[in-house]
């Protein structure tokens, strides 16, 4: 169901049924770390290039979360995922592993809550009965494909931020069996394309900023809301500069969110002592804090309504070689605890 003219509402609520979430032995020390399902021991999980190692994210976060379901791959109608490897080939790689249906999602950092509004989609009209979604990334796959490998050692300014290494993934379904509480998708909004002009790659959350805030501003428009609806607003990796520009970009367009309220992924995951300069970043960074983090405090009563906004910057290294500037995009999903 339409609503406005960018926000689908979901009348039958679907459930976000169960959840795996895997890290790195970075993201074990960090603040959430209670809240991950799995860690590996290093960077290279058993594989021989990070690239295979980002697969392995996925696979292991999939099927722990079909295995909190009792359920196999061939009960799944559609596995949506992504990450930010040229041609997404960790997820295509999964896919294959797993044998479900498949579609390969590219939102960069945004890929995460893409999948989740396209899953709430396909559930709410009948499309499917269960959907696994989620999203990955691997810090040095990262480095090594849009920077230059870590070995280098090369300095970082500190606007930059630090690529998650993690993987978070949900089965997603009708719900209608459920006898309990359970944390649903009500709404998605589906942001468009802003290029603003900045070409720094090393400042990714002023880049992504205002895209959020357009999104933002038209759930609260379509849905006729302001930000009181919710318990918590919050961004997926638009860490320290972003986050404030987002702030002061909505009290521009009259909205005046609190601080307290209006919170950002990458500024969560990690302590203060690691040394991530503005914060963390990733496909990964919004899937592992949603369906770890979040999610747990849902079920504990901390927040009943929460609004996710996955932000990404749509770049590649060809296009920063080309002199292009940065067009980023923003999706947006509410999940409420019924």
């Amino acid at each position: 169901m339409l609503q406005g003219s960018r926000t689908w509402l979901f009348p039958t609520n679907p459930a976000i049924l169960s959840t795996g979430v895997v890290g790195g032995p970075f993201e074990k020390q960090g603040n959430l770390s209670g809240d991950f399902d799995q860690f590996y021991d290093d960077l290279w999980m058993g594989q021989n290039t990070y690239e295979k190692a980002n697969r392995t994210l996925i696979e292991d976060a999939v099927q722990i979360a079909l295995e909190k379901q009792s359920l196999q791959s061939s009960d799944v109608q559609f596995f949506l995922t992504g990450d930010l490897i040229n041609q997404i080939t960790p997820s295509s790689f999964a896919a294959r592993t797993n044998g479900i249906p498949y579609f390969g999602l590219f939102g960069a950092c945004s890929t995460s809550m893409e999948g989740l509004a396209l899953a709430g989609f396909l559930i709410n009209h009948n499309g499917a009965e269960c959907v696994v979604t989620g999203a990955s990334s691997h810090n040095s796959a990262t480095e090594k494909q849009f920077r230059y490998p870590t070995e280098y050692g090369g300095q970082k300014p500190p606007t930059a931020q630090w690529t998650v290494t993690g993987a978070g993934y949900a089965v997603v379904g009708s719900g209608s069996k459920l006898t309990t509480s359970a944390p649903r998708v009500t709404s998605a909004t589906i942001g468009k394309v802003l290029d603003l002009g900045l070409s720094d790659p090393f400042n990714m959350g002023g880049a992504m900023a205002p895209a959020a805030v357009d999104t933002i501003v038209a759930h609260f428009q379509d849905l006729n809301r302001d930000p009181s609806y919710y318990d918590l607003i919050i961004t997926g990796d638009l860490a320290t500069i972003g986050r404030k520009t987002a702030l002061e970009l909505l009290k521009e367009k009259g909205y005046t969110v609190s601080e307290k309220k209006f919170q950002d992924c990458g500024l969560l995951i990690y302590g203060s002592d690691q040394p991530v300069q503005s914060g963390a970043s990733g496909p990964g960074c919004s899937a592992t804090v949603l369906y770890g983090h979040l999610l747990n405090e849902m079920k504990k009563g901390t927040y009943k309504r929460i609004l996710v906004i996955a932000t990404g910057a749509l770049l590649s290294p060809l296009t920063f070689q080309q002199g292009e500037s940065i067009p980023c995009i923003a999706h947006a999903v509410s999940i409420e605890y019924l």
